[in-house]
């Protein structure tokens, strides 16, 4: 949203006082900058939801690889440990598609619904704008024949623009009392709105990571071997690593 006013010949009169000006200028800068904020958060939330299902998925297919290979036929105890991945990532991917939906359901539409607020706004304040240089533009042709000497054609011609006039100042100040009146309205109402869609979004990442904590404890449980420590385990996988480099088919010439 930006606002950039129309270049016309100023007025002598000072027609909106300076402090109604900053004050406009402050509450409309406060929602410009609640829009950009609100589409980087949007933005920033598809991308992660995306990321995170891209990250199940991948995981899911990387355990379908393995049920795939040739050692699952050859060896029980690697298909046992393979299967249980196999469910435990299944899992994990039903989890996290729930939870991106939720996140989609409950955050990222209304966002996106919140969103689709400020072109309505961003038309009230060119609306606005436009009926300032209206005001401008007319005050100034009153000021010129103020200024001239006063004949009987221009003493019409004043009083003319001076008709002219009225309606154009209180459309002005119509639209200007209104948008004073509800921007910090509509800038406080953001906490309501928004409150209870980060409520949902930290409940559904509670809830995602919660089943992610039963989901791999009960991996890890048909996994581990008793006694075995991470350190052990290293060790074995150092010690096969070396006995294959022993092969003559790896050895280096």
């Amino acid at each position: 949203m930006s606002w950039i006013p129309f270049k016309i010949g100023q007025p002598k009169k000072q027609i909106v006082p300076k402090t109604v000006e900053r004050d406009f200028e402050r509450e409309y800068g406060k929602l410009q900058q609640l829009e950009d904020q609100t589409k980087k958060l949007q933005k920033d939330l598809k991308k992660s939801t995306d990321a995170d299902l891209a990250m199940s998925k991948s995981a899911v297919k990387i355990s379908s690889d393995l049920l795939s290979n040739p050692l699952c036929d050859q060896d029980q105890e690697f298909l046992n440990m393979v299967t249980a991945l196999d469910t435990a990532m299944k899992r994990m991917d039903a989890f996290n598609q729930e939870k991106v939906n939720q996140i989609q359901k409950t955050v990222i539409e209304p966002l996106k619904k919140f969103g689709s607020v400020f072109p309505s706004l961003n038309m009230a304040v060119k609306r606005r704008e436009q009926a300032l240089q209206d005001y401008k533009r007319l005050q100034s042709k009153v000021e010129k024949y103020e200024e001239k000497e006063k004949t009987g054609p221009v003493l019409a011609k004043l009083h003319q623009v001076r008709e002219e006039l009225r309606p154009v100042k209180d459309d002005f100040e119509a639209k200007n009392r209104q948008l004073l009146e509800e921007m910090p309205r509509f800038y406080s109402s953001r906490l309501d709105y928004f409150q209870p869609s980060f409520e949902s979004l930290i409940r559904a990442q509670v809830v995602y990571y919660t089943e992610m904590h039963k989901i791999f404890r009960d991996l890890t449980q048909q996994l581990d071997q008793p006694g075995h420590t991470d350190e052990q385990r290293e060790q074995e996988n150092e010690t096969k690593l070396s006995e294959l480099r022993a092969l003559s088919i790896v050895a280096d010439d």
